[in-house]
């Protein structure tokens, strides 16, 4: 077995400390991001890596910051590692920490590199619509998740499959790849394979782009953009001053739309004349349609201002909204 350092910090790399742990692997230490003030609160919150090492009684270490960061590079060098594992940590490694380990660092990454690197790349393949991702093992090196592969595993993703949904499937996948690598790597069996140039990369999110843009956007492309963000921060959309997220959809052509009801077919003369965002129907019987730029949404779940996340259902039953209102 191997002497590691384990590098991360959500619960994608949990699962991965978890699997390596219980593989036999030695982790020498944890280290992790500093705990975060969370909620109305304030109160400093761990990280769900932290939570684990702890439960294990592992020795955590959580720096600021780990470039130009002496103290911290001799705790690591100490500590004598063969590898070091690194998987959604978040931060860019110097290359002084990553030849500490005699037989190199890995990183998990939740794509099939070159694809997508950097910081969302789960989140960009869902927001784009891909049919299929994956994990890809590296060896790391000072750039941004351009080292030498070593495994990937391809997985098709589902239609109407989230971001939360895929980054918890992802995070077992990864666990299970990390230990495959580990073996791998301790046999002197691991391959190298250099990433090529077609490379794409996954940019952080930001909170701009979570506001539904009703003229521009296809129904498809909404769709994604729910699924996409869900549960990040949640796509939202203007009724008036009120803001409403909008947390699963389904997109509809005009023709799946005018088959739904008999009474939805007065609507087919009108569909082409809306103005993109139109609430077409919101009734807790009919359901919660809006016209988009060349198809319809209909809204299954959603959150209102200050609200919990509920069904079209429970929404429609404590609110009204008005059909040929416009959503903004």
């Amino acid at each position: 077995m191997l002497n590691i350092v384990f590098m991360g910090t959500p619960d994608f790399a949990q699962e991965s400390l978890k699997s390596i742990a219980e593989a036999g692997h030695n982790i020498l230490a944890v280290v992790t991001n500093p705990d975060k003030p969370k909620g109305r609160g304030m109160k400093m919150v761990a990280s769900p890596v932290k939570e684990y090492a702890l439960e294990k009684g592992y020795k955590i270490y959580q720096p600021e910051k780990v470039r130009n960061n002496e103290e911290f590079l001799n705790e690591i060098k100490n500590l004598n590692p063969d590898v070091i594992c690194v998987v959604a940590y978040g931060k860019i490694l110097p290359q002084a920490l990553l030849d500490v380990a005699k037989l190199g660092a890995i990183n998990v990454h939740g794509s099939l590199l070159p694809k997508y690197r950097g910081a969302a790349p789960i989140q960009w393949a869902v927001l784009n619509g891909d049919k299929e991702t994956g994990v890809t093992t590296m060896y790391m090196d000072a750039g941004m998740d351009t080292g030498d592969i070593i495994f990937k595993e391809k997985v098709s993703i589902g239609e109407d499959e989230t971001t939360g949904e895929l980054w918890d499937r992802l995070s077992k996948i990864g666990g299970k790849l990390l230990v495959k690598t580990l073996d791998a790597i301790e046999n002197k069996a691991a391959p190298r394979e250099k990433q090529g140039d077609n490379y794409t990369t996954a940019s952080m999110l930001n909170k701009e782009m979570a506001k539904i843009d009703w003229e521009e956007k296809t129904a498809t492309e909404i769709k994604n953009l729910v699924r996409g963000l869900n549960p990040i921060m949640g796509a939202y959309s203007y009724l008036g001053d009120k803001k409403i997220k909008l947390w699963k959809v389904k997109a509809l052509s005009y023709q799946d739309f005018l088959e739904i009801d008999e009474e939805m077919r007065e609507y087919d003369y009108k569909l082409p004349g809306l103005v993109p965002g139109t609430i077409l129907t919101a009734d807790e019987k009919e359901g919660f349609y809006i016209k988009a730029k060349d198809g319809i949404i209909q809204v299954l779940e959603l959150q209102a201002e200050n609200a919990k996340k509920m069904s079209v259902g429970d929404f429609l039953r404590g609110n009204r909204l008005q059909a040929g209102s416009i959503l903004e």
